[in-house]
């Protein structure tokens, strides 16, 4: 459907879109790395970090070779620092975010006090509630969240970044990681009682509550398990950092590069991770997991999943784009290690709540996919589920409802996001440069052309 706007935009389109489209030729043409990407599909490396570590290949004679995926916080193996908290029973998120934004795993005294801390900033300014989320309701929670984000600067007697002392900014940082989850579950409540005509239900913060657990009582009340509360805090641990150059963390970096305060930087990370390329991958996923629950009559028949596959491929099913959703990545090649971790864990929960045939459909996708792209004629490559396939799943099995997966992802990702800004502030012992890539104009040279002689738009205001 073509959005109704006036008639002096309207008709100025067709004159404004041959400047603003490109051909791919001209890329190569001037040595220009779209989406700063080499043209091996690799990142264009634009800084350093000791926050990340996203591996899914290695190089040898020049080529890039596949390998499994490995992805590491501050050092630390995903695989390992999940084994610890999933074998001992309990929550993750806090301890994950001590190591990204400290630098070193707490001990029990360090991890309880971060704890003490994070449930007392979950109490949002005064009034904040009713003037910044209430008053000014969102149809998309992650609008909503990017505006409170920016916001929050003024209710912070002191926002700004000044001098060389990191300590006021981690304590804006923590703050932000207990109040982002809150203020999610508020623009949802208004979202659904504005736009949706729902009854209008806040809940307070419960103390002594993990932030999974929190969410879950703030969307959900006390109707959820111990089960389920550890799965989303798992959920939260493998959404928590991916490196310096994913989309939404380098839009933290550029704006903090250039010196702006860290509710400007982490609101436009906010607004990077809205994209349905980004944050709302998960999404795409489950409307592509929908299709083929509906088109494929025997979800154990692999004939019949790859032929359907090979259908969405050739643009013959599914919503028409040739896209398989949650199938490859950028870095992984051959594995994606958070995808691998929240489909085991996820399997016993999904076996209790009667969805495993729902799960198994999805692991066929994983496994057919690669066979589907050779059968549908297109060039041969490594492909691994990456953890948007699973993860749409894994949120609708537990009652979140699809307004608050990217801002789930929003909200496990904040301690990271501060953590690159700190990086890229106090990171250069030279003194920090704002990020400034350069773009190679290619607009032919023009005359200026006096008012009286310049081609006329016939406009019909009418």
């Amino acid at each position: 459907m073509t959005e109704k706007v006036s008639p002096f935009v309207r008709e100025r389109v067709d004159a404004l879109l041959p400047l603003v489209r490109f051909e791919r030729e001209a890329y190569d043409r001037y040595g220009v790395r779209r989406g700063l990407r080499n043209p091996d599909g690799t990142g264009v490396m634009a800084g350093l970090t000791r926050l990340g570590d996203v591996r899914g290949y290695y190089i040898k004679d020049s080529a890039r070779v596949p390998a499994p995926g490995r992805l590491t916080y501050r050092g630390v193996d995903l695989d390992e620092l999940t084994r610890g908290f999933l074998s001992e029973n309990r929550s993750g998120y806090e301890e994950t975010a001590y190591l990204l934004l400290f630098g070193e795993l707490p001990d029990k005294k360090s991890l309880d006090a971060l704890r003490a801390a994070l449930s007392e900033y979950r109490e949002l300014p005064q009034g904040f509630t009713e003037d910044m989320i209430l008053a000014a309701p969102s149809r998309n929670v992650m609008n909503k969240l990017s505006r409170s984000v920016l916001a929050l600067y003024s209710y912070d007697p002191q926002p700004e970044t000044i001098g060389e002392d990191i300590a006021p900014e981690l304590e804006r940082a923590l703050k932000l990681v207990a109040r982002m989850p809150v203020i999610a579950a508020n623009a949802y409540a208004a979202k659904r009682h504005y736009f949706d005509g729902e009854s209008l239900h806040l809940r307070r913060s419960k103390p002594g509550l993990d932030l999974a657990e929190n969410f879950l009582f703030l969307t959900r009340g006390a109707a959820y398990t111990k089960e389920e509360a550890r799965l989303l805090d798992l959920c939260l641990v493998l959404h928590a950092e991916h490196g310096g150059g994913n989309n939404s963390t380098f839009a933290c970096r550029v704006v903090s590069s250039s010196g702006s305060d860290i509710y400007s930087a982490v609101a436009a990370a906010v607004g990077a991770l809205k994209g349905p390329k980004h944050g709302g991958a998960n999404e795409s996923a489950e409307d592509m997991l929908e299709h083929i629950k509906s088109g494929v009559s025997d979800w154990s028949d692999d004939d019949e999943v790859r032929t359907y596959l090979s259908k969405i491929l050739k643009k013959e099913a599914g919503n028409g784009d040739g896209k398989i959703y949650g199938m490859g990545h950028a870095i992984y090649t051959l594995s994606d290690p958070r995808a691998a971790l929240l489909r085991d864990t996820a399997r016993a929960l999904a076996e209790k709540k009667g969805v495993s045939d729902e799960l198994r459909l999805i692991e066929s996708v994983e496994r057919l996919t690669p066979e589907a792209f050779a059968q549908s004629g297109h060039t041969p490559k490594t492909l691994c589920a990456n953890i948007d396939l699973y993860s749409g799943f894994v949120y609708r099995m537990l009652g979140i409802p699809r307004d608050l997966y990217a801002p789930l992802f929003a909200a496990a990702r904040i301690a990271s996001l501060c953590a690159h800004r700190i990086e890229e502030i106090w990171g250069d012992a030279r003194g920090g440069r704002i990020i400034r890539p350069a773009y190679k104009a290619i607009a032919p040279e023009r005359k200026y052309i006096p008012m009286g002689e310049r081609r006329e738009i016939a406009i019909n205001w009418l």
